[in-house]
């Protein structure tokens, strides 16, 4: 049962529940980040942002990495456009600045739903010859999976649902809410 307390009134009648407050975010990003140090601490690693959806997650994260030996880069894909469904087709809007050859990648992602996003970074990163791929979700959304990708990390795993809230937008809608929102249109 939801609480009323956790409901926030959006846009054109929209209900958001919060499913994540920011305090259950930050435990969860924590956690993930002592995890990753761990296991990268002394190598090369270059953590890349997926643009726009990431930024938060990525920040909050590498602001808490341990590993010397870190660099920051950014790609840019898009598959949703206005809609709350994939397209099926993924756009690379933004490329890489660094090298990562022979480094260890840290794909850092907002959420992975169809996986179709993923498998076409991961695809087109392998090409660059890192020593590995690491992929950590924000969410990772499982009911309408038609790629295989494996997800390393999560914050939170869930069946379904769209999300907004900490990164996720909907049509560049509530990305800047602190929590994470199950959206709930209106019908108009």
């Amino acid at each position: 049962m939801l609480n009323a307390d956790r409901i926030v009134h959006g846009l054109d009648g929209d209900l958001l529940h919060e499913l994540y407050s920011p305090p259950e975010i930050q435990k969860r990003v924590s956690a993930m980040a002592r995890e990753l140090s761990s296991r990268f601490r002394g190598e090369p690693t270059v953590a890349v942002c997926v643009l726009r959806g990431a930024v938060f997650f990525f920040s909050d994260l590498v602001r808490q990495l341990q590993i010397p030996d870190l660099k920051l880069d950014f790609v840019g894909l898009s598959s949703y456009g206005a809609e709350q469904e994939s397209s099926g087709r993924v756009d690379v809007t933004r490329w890489l600045s660094l090298d990562v050859a022979d480094a260890n990648v840290i794909i850092v992602e907002d959420i992975v739903d169809t996986g179709l996003s993923m498998r076409t970074l991961m695809e087109r990163l392998n090409g660059a010859s890192p020593r590995s791929c690491t992929l950590c979700a924000l969410i990772d959304k499982t009911a309408h999976r038609t790629c295989k990708v494996d997800v390393d990390y999560a914050c939170f795993r869930v069946s379904d649902g769209f999300f907004v809230g900490y990164g996720l937008d909907f049509a560049q809608k509530y990305r800047h809410f602190p929590g994470i929102y199950e959206l709930e249109r209106s019908e108009q």
